[in-house]
């Protein structure tokens, strides 16, 4: 066989592996019990050589569950080394700092044999709709209130679930029925690419993939070192202060790129706190490392080559890297601020790339009712967020979840599946921070509940105190708020707190930061927002220095006096 021939059937195997794992991850969303797994697809899923890398992932996931779940496997292979597993087994964990930062989140890992020898390892991730304690509130002190911790055992053994397992699980959650189909999807949809890979190895006659697999990885690093070979060498810094819960956080990130690659230090970051907010190390680097191939390597594929490039570091139990037993279950509330703190250190270095900042954690909606004699009750989790921030050439992406990348929960699905009811969800006007390119919309989303009980309101949001920051002269943009539909109580942004019957809980989620100047922006663009309710009259003439006549039309003698005089 040529060299030529060689590397087409090396591409060819390559892409069949990603479309494995690409409906090994479809296979779990159309299997998942939850909202989380089958409508917001928070899943991830992965192909593993025999040593633990990750040779392939699916597109559809977080980078959060992918990125993490990338260097867990090695962990089950710790506990399990792979020549001790067998034909027909599966395995299962929790743990938040050997799987993916917190215990709502399952992994569950196979071994593929195929002559009787395991010659590879799928894994996957999703996030489960409960697992018990205090549910997703952040106010427990330590992980051991925050729920069942799964160590890494067997689910499957030849075969045979694990029964006495299942019933723990069964015993201590509010939603038995989907957490258990949400682990059988876990496990079928793992063999489903075990059997997509088989089908693979008999089409090009493999008895393994490891030759496959380290020319895979080879190329990818080779690819990603030759992408931050084009970055100027240097170390930038960035801070960023977030709400925080019992006090403010700094983040505080140095990158720094050399020929070694692109190293992230984050020394200087605030202390752990007392509350669930604290974010594991496995998560961390997930989110910090999605930040830099977002700028430097988009388009490279994701895998263990790819990801070692980058390496992060970050003092001991600070907030960013928490010790255990320390309450991790609002992991992302620090997690997902780490690609805007690389962006910062980034923006210094390479021009006309980096977007403004963004929502950063997401603002879903937790909502319960307590059990009641014989009713269970409730526990529901809705996917939302708000703004992302401006691009250098483009407008920011409204209500959309950067850089989770999850889906929105529909609203038809929630109220069909509980007795909540959605009265509005709309764009927020006026909330995209103000720029040549205006960053993207927050919602508002009005929630109360047909039935005749009070809601538990779980309450985890950030960007209510400190504004996404606008770039490059960009404005930022609008802070979130909480409020009750009577006005009668304050509520808070974090916590569990009471929504008491026939009342309505108003959520106003943040905008993206904008970018560049707002004086800049096309007077034509302003006066499209205005009429797609974007932008008021009221926030075009304030922000942007545009005025519109009695009709409504825009005004351009106006707006060039406004503008001129600044």
């Amino acid at each position: 066989m040529s060299d030529a021939t060689r590397n087409i059937q090396l591409q060819v195997i390559w892409s069949r592996l990603i479309a494995a794992v690409e409906e090994q991850a479809r296979s779990l969303i159309r299997a998942g019990f939850s909202t989380s797994t089958r409508e917001a697809g928070d899943v991830s899923a992965g192909v593993f050589n025999r040593t633990g890398e990750m040779i392939a992932q699916a597109v559809t996931g977080t980078p959060g569950h992918i990125n993490s779940m990338a260097r867990s496997v090695r962990h089950f292979l710790d506990e399990y080394p792979i020549d001790t597993m067998q034909e027909g087994d599966a395995y299962i964990t929790n743990d938040p700092w050997k799987a993916t930062g917190h215990l709502t989140d399952l992994s569950v890992v196979t071994p593929i044999f195929r002559n009787g020898r395991a010659v590879a390892l799928f894994a996957c991730t999703t996030h489960v709709v409960d697992i018990g304690g205090n549910g997703p509130s952040p106010e427990s002190r330590d992980v051991y209130g925050e729920g069942l911790f799964i160590p890494i055992m067997k689910i499957v053994d030849r075969g045979e679930m694990n029964e006495h397992l299942l019933k723990i699980v069964r015993a201590n959650v509010k939603e038995p029925i989907q957490v258990e189909g949400d682990i059988f999807a876990l496990v079928a949809c793992n063999d489903i690419g075990g059997a997509r890979l088989q089908k693979i190895m008999d089409e090009y006659a493999l008895d393994d993939i490891e030759a496959v697999g380290n020319q895979i990885l080879e190329r990818s690093k080779q690819a990603m070192m030759e992408a931050i070979a084009r970055l100027p060498r240097g170390t930038w810094r960035n801070h960023m202060r977030i709400d925080g819960y019992e006090a403010p956080i700094d983040l505080h990130a140095a990158v720094t790129v050399d020929e070694m690659g692109v190293h992230i230090d984050l020394a200087g970051t605030s202390p752990a706190s007392r509350y669930g907010i604290n974010c594991p190390m496995c998560y961390t680097e997930a989110y910090a490392a999605f930040g830099v191939k977002c700028l430097v390597a988009p388009s490279l594929p994701n895998n263990a080559a790819t990801l070692g490039c980058i390496t992060i570091t970050a003092p001991e139990d600070c907030i960013a890297n928490a010790s255990f037993p320390r309450p991790v279950v609002a992991r992302s509330t620090i997690g997902m601020f780490l690609p805007d703190l690389v962006f910062g250190c980034f923006e210094q270095a390479i021009d006309d790339v980096v977007p403004a900042e963004s929502t950063g954690t997401l603002w879903n909606i937790r909502l319960g009712v307590q059990p009641s004699g014989q009713d269970r009750g409730f526990m529901v989790t809705t996917f939302h967020s708000g703004g992302a921030g401006a691009r250098p050439r483009l407008d920011g992406l409204s209500a959309t979840p950067f850089p989770s990348g999850i889906r929105n929960v529909p609203v038809e699905v929630t109220e069909a599946i509980t007795s909540l009811v959605i009265w509005k969800k709309e764009f927020r006007e006026d909330s995209g921070g103000a720029g040549t390119y205006r960053g993207g919309l927050g919602q508002t989303m009005v929630i109360g509940n047909r039935a005749d009980a009070p809601l538990t309101f779980y309450a985890r949001y950030e960007r209510v105190e400190n504004a996404p920051k606008g770039r490059q002269g960009g404005q930022p943009g609008a802070k979130g708020r909480l409020s009750l539909g009577s006005g009668s109580a304050r509520v808070k942004s974090k916590g569990i707190q009471t929504i008491p019957e026939k009342d309505t809980i108003i959520i106003e989620m943040p905008g993206g930061g904008g970018y560049g100047s707002p004086l800049a922006r096309d007077p034509e663009a302003v006066a499209k927002d205005v009429m797609l309710g974007y932008v008021t009259v009221e926030g075009a003439r304030e922000q942007y220095k545009v005025a519109f006549d009695v009709s409504g039309r825009l005004d351009r003698d106006a707006t060039a006096r406004l503008r001129a005089a600044g």
